[in-house]
C-alpha cells in the first residue's frame, strides 16, 4: 500500500485556483442547478472518499480566475433563481485566498455561491470568504466522537469542524449539514441523536443532508495503488435509511437523502 501524499496548504497566487474537475450542471451540491468546481488537495484521508485523486496537493490543473468566471457566465442562464456555483473538493478552504476574488466576481454578477467543506480551515482568508462572499456553507460532519473522527479521517481534532459551525452560526448566515451514513460506523442511533442534540438550537441550519454510503470510488483507490479501507462495508438498506431520517427529523426542520 502506497503512502499518502504530503498534505500542506497550497501556495498559489490569488488569481489561480488548482482545480481537479468541473461539473457544469450539478444537482447534488447545493440548491438548484449549479456549476460545481472541485478543487485539488485535502488534509483529510477519509476512508470512504469517492474522489481520492483529489487528496494530493500537487495534482489537478491551474485555472485563472478570469477563465473560471467566463465559464460560469456561460452557464448562468441555466441557474434560474436557485442555482449558482459550488466550490467543493478535496477541501476548498485550503485555497480560500484564491476563492476570494473568484466569489467576489461571482457576487458582482449576481450568482449564488456555496462552499462544501470539512471545516478544517478557519483563518482570516476563510473568515472573509465566509462572511462577505459565501451565500451557503455545506459543512461535512464526519463523526461525533474524537475516536470515530480519527478512524474515519486519519486526522485528529474533530472540534475544527464544530468551531467552523459555531462561527457560521454566529454570523447568522445559511448553512447545511452533510453526513455520510455508513452501516455500523456512522449509522448508529446514538451518534445520530448526539448530532441532533448538538445542533438542535442552531438557527442557521436549513437542511441536514444524509449521503448514503456507496463503493463507487473504490476503483480509484486501486488505481492509485492504495488499499480501499471499506472494501467489506455494505450499503444501507432502505429501512436503515428511513430509520436514520426519522431520528434526525426530531432535530432538523428538513432532512434529505442525497
Amino acid at each position: 500500500m502506497s503512502s499518502y501524499p504530503k498534505t500542506t496548504i497550497i501556495e498559489a497566487t490569488n488569481t489561480i485556483l488548482r482545480v481537479h474537475s468541473i461539473e457544469s450542471l450539478g444537482t447534488h451540491d447545493g440548491p438548484g442547478i449549479r456549476t460545481v468546481v472541485f478543487l485539488q488537495g485535502c488534509k483529510l484521508k477519509c476512508v470512504y472518499c469517492h474522489n481520492p485523486d483529489t487528496i494530493a496537493m500537487d495534482g489537478g490543473e491551474e485555472y485563472e480566475i478570469d477563465a473560471l468566471v467566463d465559464r460560469v457566465l456561460k452557464m448562468k442562464p441555466y441557474f434560474g433563481k436557485r442555482g449558482g456555483v459550488t466550490v467543493s473538493g478535496g477541501e476548498p478552504l485550503l485555497q480560500s485566498k484564491s476563492i476570494l476574488p473568484f466569489f467576489k466576481r461571482l457576487k458582482q454578477e449576481g450568482i449564488h455561491t456555496s462552499i462544501d467543506t470539512n471545516g478544517r480551515i478557519l483563518n482570516h482568508f476563510t473568515k472573509e470568504l465566509l462572511d462577505d462572499y459565501t451565500d451557503l456553507v455545506m459543512l461535512d460532519i464526519k463523526h461525533m466522537t474524537e475516536e470515530g473522527y480519527q478512524a474515519l479521517t486519519g486526522m485528529r481534532n474533530k472540534e475544527t469542524t464544530f468551531n467552523l459551525a459555531k462561527y457560521r452560526e454566529a454570523s447568522g448566515k445559511k448553512m447545511w449539514l452533510r453526513y455520510v451514513l455508513i452501516p455500523g460506523l456512522t449509522n448508529v442511533p446514538e451518534l445520530l441523536h448526539a448530532m441532533g442534540t448538538y445542533f438542535k438550537d442552531y438557527k442557521t441550519i436549513e437542511r441536514m443532508e444524509i449521503l448514503p454510503y456507496h463503493q463507487l470510488g473504490a476503483h480509484k483507490w486501486e488505481a492509485l495503488g492504495w488499499e480501499y479501507p471499506l472494501k467489506d462495508a455494505r450499503e444501507n438498506t432502505q429501512e436503515e435509511l428511513q430509520a436514520a431520517v426519522a431520528i434526525l427529523k426530531n432535530y432538523f426542520k428538513e432532512v434529505t437523502l442525497n
